[in-house]
């Protein structure tokens, strides 16, 4: 037998190909130009991504679990979104219904109030008589009876401020100041009927009357404005801060519903491509469900922003301005009544009347004796044309934001009973300026058909009879805003599980075809 040394069995070299020579001693020898060193982080990333490209894209079961886990995923944070977008909206409405709203109208009841406590007190020692001697029976109880329950109104109003100004220390100082501020009205307003029940004493009822009055013109009822402002631009700023939130949310909803259904579009191009059908059921329902999901959320979030703009901008607004109008008619009736009470203080008390009065219905360069003459003539335009407004004040406000069914109505029944009540006022002072004090006293604080009190309780009446219809559509808004969210959230939610649902179990029989 032959014997060939040297003989090896290893394949041989390919034709063209080069020996690689081993060095002695193992090492590996020169590395070919250009080539990376074993290990480095070039061809690290490299093979991972080739091996991750094994795994989730170079088959077609990958491709159909990786498409099936994106649409899963994407479902899930469309109604992550719209769950989390629902839940904030209540939890607006829950701030505008529960604290936002109460707390301004709340502020702006403490004012009216505080200036009915006030007309009352005057009418009170107005009604009085001296000591008792020649008092005016039904004007005094009344009066009393009223002075009774703006003081407990005002008790109440300053316990729920109080509790409303928790955490904003601007505001909880002034309901401090004016609770104590009010403490000390009330020992003078006490001091002052004390000394009216005594023959004689109507002089010294008048001092401590006038400091009274003073105190609240000065502290309490600027006190009580700025509450007002401040709890008003509160809810204004979360109004403005919940709607651009609102706004956000559906671009982001639409965003991720289209990018939902473009993926869903994909696996059943795919799907139609790869195993030669034309539309795969479940993946099809899947999409029908999220276009009806990404539908209802878009509307669940336009309609909540467009309810939440009638609860504040076309109702609340409105609420504030008719506020503020029926404290500023009573502070209005309390200086007629002020004005018959205080001789000296006449004219300043007839000044306050006409600003208050232009604070309702203004109107340029008018004097309480042209006023009525003003007033007659500019509402008679605004009669022949709604779009001729030549005031100004809380009246012009509201009527520029009429809004709901029977408001306009109500709105010009208030300017018509307020004309009524002018005209009153301009009777008392010519009544004073003939000597005859009784009489004008007589008209001013009876509550008797055609009397003063009277015509003043019909613009009341008229006045909260406008307010109402706007309390009622902002009630409405709110109501609607909350029921439109419970209403439609669950369906979302509960399509795009669906949805989800439906694209696995579509894919289930393609998936089986390659075990």
């Amino acid at each position: 037998m032959t014997l060939t040394a040297g003989t090896s069995h290893r394949p041989q070299p390919e034709a063209g190909s080069q020996p690689t020579l081993t060095p002695p001693g193992g090492s590996p020898g020169p590395r070919p130009l250009g080539a990376p060193r074993s290990g480095s982080p070039g061809l690290q990333t490299v093979a991972a991504w080739a091996a991750l490209r094994r795994r989730y894209w170079a088959t077609v079961p990958a491709r159909l679990r990786l498409l099936r886990a994106a649409t899963v995923l994407l479902a899930t944070a469309l109604g992550l979104l719209l769950i989390l977008a629902g839940l904030s909206a209540l939890g607006t409405w829950s701030s505008v219904a529960d604290r936002d709203a109460p707390r301004t109208t709340s502020a702006a009841d403490l004012n009216l109030a505080l200036n009915d406590m006030d007309a009352q007190a005057a009418n009170i020692l107005l009604s009085s008589g001296d000591g008792g001697k020649g008092r005016s029976s039904t004007p005094y109880d009344k009066a009393l009876g009223f002075y009774g329950n703006a003081r407990r109104e005002i008790g109440h109003e300053l316990r729920t401020l109080a509790v409303a100004a928790q955490g904003n220390r601007g505001d909880e100082k002034t309901v401090e100041s004016l609770t104590d501020d009010f403490a000390e009205y009330q020992e003078l307003i006490g001091r002052a009927l004390e000394n009216d029940g005594h023959r004689g004493g109507k002089a010294a009822a008048l001092v401590d009357y006038r400091r009274a009055t003073d105190l609240l013109q000065q502290q309490l009822l600027p006190a009580a404005r700025s509450l007002v402002s401040s709890n008003d631009s509160s809810f204004d700023e979360e109004y403005s801060t919940a709607r651009s939130t609102l706004s956000g949310q559906l671009l982001a909803v639409v965003a991720l519903a289209v990018l939902l259904l473009a993926v869903l579009g994909f696996l059943q191009w795919y799907l139609a491509r790869s195993f030669r059908r034309i539309l795969n059921p479940g993946v099809l329902a899947a999409t029908v469900f999220t276009l009806l999901a990404a539908i209802l959320g878009s509307q669940m979030l336009s309609a909540t922003s467009a309810h939440l703009r009638g609860a504040r901008r076309d109702a609340f607004d409105s609420v504030v301005a008719l506020s503020r109008a029926r404290a500023i008619a009573y502070d209005a009736n309390a200086d007629e009544s002020r004005y018959l009470l205080d001789p000296q203080r006449r004219d300043q008390y007839a000044t306050s009347f006409l600003a208050k009065s232009q604070a309702l219905y203004g109107l340029k360069d008018a004097t309480l004796p042209t006023y009525d003459s003003q007033l007659a003539t500019t509402w008679q335009a605004y009669e022949s044309d709604h779009r001729d407004l030549r005031f100004t004040g809380e009246f012009r406000r509201e009527l520029d934001n009429i809004t709901f069914p029977g408001e306009r109505a109500a709105a010009e029944e208030t300017v018509q009973t307020y004309a009524v009540y002018q005209r009153d006022d301009r009777r008392i002072r010519a009544l004073l300026a003939d000597g005859k004090e009784s009489e004008a006293v007589a008209f001013c604080i009876n509550w008797q058909p055609g009397m003063s009190n009277a015509h003043f309780g019909s613009w009341m009446a008229a006045l909260g009879k406008v307010t109402d219809i706007n309390r009622a559509h902002f009630t409405g808004s709110v109501d609607a805003g909350r029921s439109t969210i419970n209403g439609l959230l669950p369906w979302m939610v509960g399509l795009l599980l669906a949805a989800a649902t439906l694209t696995a179990l579509g894919l289930r029989p393609r998936l089986a075809e390659f075990r």
